[in-house]
C-alpha cells in the first residue's frame, strides 16, 4: 500500500461532559497538529498516490471550518464530547466526502483509504482510519 501524508494544525475550544473528564469539563483550548494520510494500492497515471497540493488545500479547507471555534457551539457536535478521537473521525469523514465529490480530481477516486491523526502533544495523539 502506498501512502502520502499532509499536515496542518488547528486551535479550538471545547468542554466535555462526564466526571471522567475532570477539569476538562470546563471550557478549555486545545491545539492539534493534524496528519492526513492518503492510501492506495497502485499509483495513479502520474505515479502518485494523490496530488499533494490538492490534499493540503482540502485539509486546510476543513481545518478552517473548525479552527478558532468553540466546538460546543457547532451544530455538527451538539451533545457530543469532541474528544481527539471524535475530531479525527470527523475530519476523515469530511475528507472522504470531498474525495467522493471529486475535489481531489479523477485520480482521487482511486484512493483506498484515509488515516487522520490528531497530535495533542509530542507524547499523545489519536487517530481514525477508514476505507473509501
Amino acid at each position: 500500500m502506498f501512502s502520502v501524508n499532509v499536515r496542518d494544525h488547528m486551535m479550538i475550544a471545547h468542554s466535555f461532559h462526564g466526571e471522567a473528564f475532570g477539569p476538562a469539563q470546563r471550557l478549555h483550548g486545545a491545539t492539534y497538529v493534524i496528519d492526513a494520510t492518503f492510501k492506495r494500492e497502485t499509483l495513479d497515471a502520474n505515479s502518485t498516490v494523490v496530488d499533494i497540493g490538492l490534499a493540503a488545500t482540502e485539509l486546510r479547507a476543513i481545518v478552517e471550518t473548525l479552527s478558532y471555534h468553540n466546538l460546543d457551539d457547532e451544530p455538527d457536535f451538539v451533545g457530543i464530547n469532541t474528544t481527539t478521537e471524535v475530531l479525527a473521525k470527523s475530519i476523515a469523514d469530511r475528507l472522504a466526502e470531498r474525495i467522493h465529490a471529486g475535489a481531489f480530481g479523477p485520480a482521487g477516486l482511486g484512493l483506498a483509504g484515509i488515516m487522520v491523526t490528531l497530535h495533542e502533544s509530542h507524547i499523545a495523539w489519536a487517530g481514525y482510519e477508514r476505507a473509501l
